[in-house]
């Protein structure tokens, strides 16, 4: 289903058949998280459907309609019955299926553009990926898999509250020396070298942070860089780390820009490079950096991918986009690597490079998932409406949950996923209120496993900015900073319990204190940014 709303149907459907209605997702990603890696993962040193949405983007489902009246456990519907407060009818669509996905590209852009002065373009924000831009207090799960956990707060607005549904994978299982084994890594680097990257924190921010990677690199890792302009030229083929870091750092010191930006010459040309010296039982990786103004040959995202469509399925080499540079292309880097079964990230300064080479891309070297899902399933019983907030693009049909042959995300090791809900109450509502389940593929047996969580209404009672743990509060001053930037395209509606920019600086600055974290005082800081910018 669309996984913004709930929905209607105009027939009863068969309990337990599968829900039809929407398009298969887009293909996805997996994810890039704010959990801070345990040494050794790759990097051991760096430690410093159809709905009945409206055109406004409103509401037309859950409330719209006849409800059933009674749910199985786990928050099913159940058909024919009344409590009569409705009338008996075809049960409303009480479910919300996407694709894991965690990039961070949006939010990082957004912090560069309020820095310079400017309010960021509503169709660059993405409110999920501002929500999981920041660390989160998920239990780890014992094994290998997930833990799932779902909570929630009351807002201002009566009757409307937020639920988090968190999932998160375990950091490493404590080997002798404090990290777990992992395969090697296959890396092939594809730098843009054109006369834009030319700009101060665009190529010599590339620079330092393949030298970094490069210094943290373990010796049976190798490496690849391919440089891009106005055509592709491979710099140092695949190489092995071991006996030959002076000569992988001589390379990159050396990156030099020159003129047009040709991404599809440099894309096709880092694929074939990544399938020549593809290593089995490797993590094999293209690594992308750039502005991702292209200007010279195939500029569409959708036409490079077509020509790189074998290497990406038959040998599942995925694209890791890191995005640099103040004016950036961020929706197609976002496409590319959406459709590249990959992820992306944003980069303006040594550390936020410093996190997506010792953290982001460390954690897609060691998977935990392949094709993960999440289904959350409010009981209709206690929920009038819900929205998901953010994931335009990852909506996965219903009945294809279970279905493995429709992608879901790659998720790896020490990775954490935050989906955050609108729910508005029933009046008086008590009891079984939603069950959130995530299902994954074993990324070496692709066997299918499952893992759900459930929070009650009563769990509700709370305010959420002054019960709710603090964590989950950072989580509501990202997703509240999400949808005042959006709101200004007049396409979104804005989410219950929003607070004016300076109050919501307010809450960010004194979770800043309270959890004495850097990122959640940047994130105050860009919440002043754009209060001051918008009057």
């Amino acid at each position: 289903m669309e996984p913004h709303e709930d929905r209607t149907h105009s027939a009863p459907r068969t309990p337990g058949a599968p829900r039809g209605g929407g398009p298969g997702r887009r293909r996805t990603r997996g994810r890039l998280a704010a959990a801070v890696l345990a040494g050794g993962l790759l990097l051991a040193g760096c430690g410093s459907g159809g709905s009945n949405r409206s055109a406004d983007g409103g509401w037309n489902g859950g409330d719209a309609g006849p409800r059933p009246s009674a749910t199985r456990p786990g928050g099913e519907a159940t058909e024919g019955e009344s409590d009569g407060r409705r009338p008996t009818g075809p049960p409303a669509d009480y479910l919300s299926t996407f694709a894991l996905d965690v990039d961070t590209a949006s939010y990082g852009y957004a912090r560069r553009t309020l820095a310079d002065g400017k309010l960021p373009d509503p169709a660059t924000v993405r409110p999920e990926e501002f929500v999981n831009s920041f660390r989160q207090d998920y239990q780890e799960p014992d094994g290998d898999g997930f833990s799932v956990t779902v909570d929630g707060a009351r807002t201002t607005e009566p009757n409307w509250s937020l639920v988090r549904v968190g999932l998160a994978t375990r950091v490493g299982n404590g080997g002798a020396d404090g990290a777990e084994a992992r395969p090697p890594a296959a890396l092939t680097f594809v730098v843009d070298v054109s006369g834009s990257m030319a700009e101060p924190g665009r190529l010599d921010l590339v620079r330092s942070s393949m030298g970094l990677m490069t210094d943290q690199l373990r010796e049976d890792d190798s490496v690849a860089v391919v440089t891009f302009s106005g055509k592709a030229q491979t710099r140092l083929p695949m190489t092995g780390v071991e006996g030959n870091r002076d000569r992988i750092h001589e390379v990159i010191s050396a990156l030099r820009t020159a003129d047009s930006t040709n991404v599809e010459a440099g894309v096709t040309t880092g694929y074939e490079v990544a399938v020549a010296s593809l290593r089995p039982g490797a993590t094999n990786r293209v690594v992308l950096l750039s502005d991702a103004l292209a200007n010279t040959g195939a500029t569409s995202a959708d036409t490079i991918l077509k020509r790189i469509g074998e290497a990406r399925t038959k040998h599942g080499i995925t694209l890791f986009g890191v995005g640099v540079g103040s004016e950036y292309n961020d929706a197609f880097m976002e496409r590319l690597a959406d459709k590249g079964d990959g992820h992306t990230a944003y980069v303006s300064d040594k550390e936020g490079a410093r996190k997506v080479f010792c953290e982001d891309l460390p954690a897609q070297v060691q998977l935990r998932a392949r094709d993960a899902k999440a289904q959350v399933a409010f009981d209709p019983g206690t929920v009038e409406r819900f929205r998901l907030i953010g994931y335009d693009d990852r909506r996965v049909a219903d009945g294809d949950f279970r279905n493995n042959a429709v992608d879901g995300g790659e998720v790896g090791s020490g990775h954490s996923v935050t989906a955050l809900y609108a729910v508005r109450l029933r009046p008086g509502a008590a009891g079984h209120l939603v069950t959130a389940t995530v299902r994954w593929l074993d990324p070496r047996t692709r066997a299918p496993h499952e893992e759900s969580g459930r929070i009650e209404a009563e769990a509700l009672s709370g305010d959420v900015w002054t019960a709710a743990s603090p964590r989950f509060q950072v989580t509501a001053v990202a997703a509240y900073f999400a949808s005042a930037l959006r709101e200004r395209d007049g396409g979104w509606e804005r989410v219950p319990g929003s607070v004016p920019l300076a109050s919501l600086a307010g809450h960010a600055e004194r979770l800043a204190g309270s959890t004495e974290d850097p990122a959640v005082r940047d994130l105050a800081q860009a919440v002043y940014q754009a209060r001051g910018l918008t009057g």
